[in-house]
């Protein structure tokens, strides 16, 4: 059983999502330019807004043994223990950067004239640490502290073998002797990698497709210039420009109830859907808020409860502009391609319930999540 979510989201002039040089993230689809917001970003601000919803959430950093360390420093451990303790697991998980580089050496030939080589650094090294970045639960977390106390914080007795390999597989043993040791909401929605501990991973059991826009966009410039307050001198101290744009999204969600299940062992399962779906609500992208302030909720969902295969709308074709705008024409299109896709599917698309949210005033987010929660629970006694 999975909840799917269409969700449509009007924007006025914003930058919900940068690219690599500051301008609106786009894509081309259908053969003309569309507003993009990537996956990952808004996923991370729904993972961000489920703290104001009093959700246990992990934490992923590659600062892994300043976590660990922590950790035990607050069950008895001394500062050099929990140091110790901390520096153990991270080196599992995460290595330091140790290329060989090629520096720039200066050969003076003459005094009006330089050369330079290239020399090979033997023992150049990086500190900066790897991309990784190791993704675990509050109770993994203590898990691992405890484990240290158990042996009175001496590393070397929790983690005994001497290959990186060697010692994951003992961390991951450790981690997997405690039933149910997920308590991370955020972990269960959206997964986990761990490359060195296999069984340490995690089936995200919520996927986000890349929001688009319904119709064409073409992003626009602002020139803006700053004043010196103290400047005795007429004009700008200082001048820029900004790209922007407006645009109507199109969002699609995906929520595997029964994968949410059976990361969360059975536990909770309502509150953490009602939590999931707040957040979902709440959650806009970050940048460039303070100066365009992109704070516009949805302005229509329709939102299933079934099995059966996942369906998108593409939105292939853009929408053409309809009484000044494009949101009533992205809601008829929208519409009609999921009615017409039901049909298709007939008893494959395995619809249990569908709800339309922004119609009618009454029926609030409240009164959304209370009707989901309530054909969740229906659907899973069948």
């Amino acid at each position: 059983m999975r909840l799917e979510f269409h969700i449509l989201q009007s924007f006025p002039v914003t930058c919900l999502n940068r690219d690599d040089v500051g301008a609106p993230k786009t894509a081309v689809v259908g053969g003309t330019t569309r507003a993009r917001v990537s996956s990952q970003c808004w996923k991370r601000q729904v993972r961000l807004a489920m703290r104001d919803f009093g959700v246990t959430l992990g934490i992923r950093t590659k600062l892994i043994g300043e976590l660990i360390a922590q950790a035990c420093n607050e069950i008895g451990a001394t500062p050099e223990q929990a140091q110790a303790c901390g520096i153990k697991i991270e080196q599992i998980f995460i290595k330091n950067n140790k290329n060989d580089k090629k520096i720039k050496k200066s050969k003076s030939v003459n005094k009006d004239e330089q050369i330079t080589e290239d020399v090979e650094a033997d023992e150049a090294e990086s500190s900066e640490k790897t991309d990784t970045l190791l993704f675990l639960s509050p109770k993994e977390v203590t898990i691992l502290a405890e484990a240290f106390k158990a042996n009175k914080f001496d590393p070397n007795a929790v983690i005994k073998k001497e290959k990186a390999k060697d010692q994951a597989k003992e961390v991951e043993d450790l981690i997997g002797k405690i039933e149910s040791s997920i308590d991370a909401l955020d972990i269960a929605l959206f997964g986990r990698m761990v490359a060195q501990a296999a069984k340490l991973n995690i089936e995200a059991a919520a996927s986000f497709a890349h929001a688009i826009s319904t119709h064409k966009v073409t992003n626009e410039v602002e020139f803006f210039t700053a004043l010196d307050d103290k400047s005795e001198e007429p004009g700008s101290a200082h001048m820029g420009s900004l790209e922007f744009n407006s645009a109507t999204y199109y969002r699609y969600v995906s929520l595997d109830v029964g994968q949410l299940w059976q990361t969360l062992a059975g536990q909770n399962i309502p509150e953490a859907v009602e939590s999931f779906i707040k957040a979902l609500f709440v959650a806009v992208p970050s940048a460039r808020q303070t100066t365009q302030s992109g704070a516009s909720p949805w302005e229509f969902a329709r939102v299933f409860v079934r099995k059966g295969q996942r369906l998108q709308v593409p939105f292939e074709t853009a929408v053409k502009s309809q009484n000044g705008g494009f949101l009533e024409p992205s809601k008829n299109e929208m519409r009609d391609y999921l009615e017409k896709k039901e049909k298709l599917a007939g008893s494959l698309f395995g619809k249990i319930v569908s709800f339309d949210f922004g119609e009618k005033a009454e029926f609030n987010i409240d009164e959304l999540i209370k009707s989901i929660k309530i054909s969740i629970a229906g659907g899973a006694k069948k």
